[in-house]
């Protein structure tokens, strides 16, 4: 049976134009959110690291897995990461040596973090590198070398790693991520698949951008199988149904690819006429509804 959560993380303005991304001020309290989830009745929760976490000492930490713990709720994924390579405009571009290992040490710092509080699997961003890109080949097995070291260091926590089909650059296709799965070539490296973050759908565009008429759809097919997590996107659900993304069409694509994991519901609203939290709990009834049927 496919488990439902929620991916805890909502800003404090639910205009969505707030400063300071990293800023834990601006997001809704982790705990609170916590809660949230379990009045929907949901089955897993997922944590972005750090946003809505007041503080980073063990204790604290502790106590979010406590109430988790308490209130029946797994912890899926924690969030970790901005990707191995860089970007300028629409082309990848190397990170300084220092950076690069920077971000390595922050998804090693998040593999800890898993560890101590009894999650299997981080989620870690990598898109596509562009043709056009300078040195493209190197910059390639560049992310798949820092895809192995993390997932060297995530075997021996017992942790997975997840590649999400994400930015930096661009949006990956299928055969990205495909290629990617196949070279890092690693036993703990699975793939989590985002339902709105492929070439043509609209979460790889500015809200209100004409989308490109890419059947995004098909990468969904071509990579479901592969996939041991999803992350459900929600974006205009005000009327109780999705309107951006076609989910009788997605969760009969995971049907066909015999998917039995977590699915993870991650709003990102677009003008609904509801409070962010009535937007998911809209969501809720809605894919409960569609797994159901």
């Amino acid at each position: 049976m496919i488990k439902l959560g929620c991916n805890a993380m909502l800003p404090v303005a639910e205009d969505h134009r707030y400063p300071g991304k990293n800023d834990p001020r601006n997001w809704i309290d982790i705990a609170e959110l916590v809660r949230m989830t379990r009045r929907l009745d949901l089955d897993i929760v997922d944590f972005q690291l750090f946003r809505g976490f007041r503080g980073k000492d063990p204790a604290y930490l502790r106590s979010i897995k406590g109430l988790c713990q308490q209130l029946g709720l797994p912890i899926g994924f924690l969030g970790v990461g901005g990707g191995f390579v860089g970007t300028e405009g629409e082309v990848g571009i190397p990170l300084p040596e220092p950076v690069l290992r920077q971000r390595i040490a922050e998804v090693k710092e998040g593999i800890d973090l898993a560890a101590f509080m009894s999650t299997p699997l981080v989620r870690l961003f990598a898109g596509s590198i562009p043709a056009e890109s300078e040195n493209h080949d190197g910059l390639w097995q560049t992310v798949v070398s820092s895809f192995r070291e993390v997932c060297d260091y995530a075997a021996n926590k017992g942790i997975f790693c997840g590649l999400h089909n994400h930015t930096p650059v661009l949006a990956p296709t299928g055969d990205d991520v495909l290629k990617l799965l196949r070279d890092v070539d690693r036993e703990n490296f699975t793939f989590i698949l985002d339902t709105g973050c492929w070439p043509g759908s609209p979460g790889a565009a500015p809200p209100g951008a004409t989308l490109p008429d890419i059947d995004f759809y098909a990468f969904m097919e071509e990579t479901a199988s592969a996939a041991t997590y999803i992350r459900a996107k929600i974006y205009k659900i005000d009327s109780g149904q999705e309107e951006l993304l076609d989910y009788e069409r997605i969760v009969e694509i995971i049907r066909r690819a015999d998917f039995n994991g977590n699915m993870s519901i991650v709003f990102e609203g677009h003008d609904n006429q509801c409070s962010d939290q009535e937007a998911i709990a809209l969501a809720v009834k809605y894919l409960r509804k569609l797994l159901a049927s």
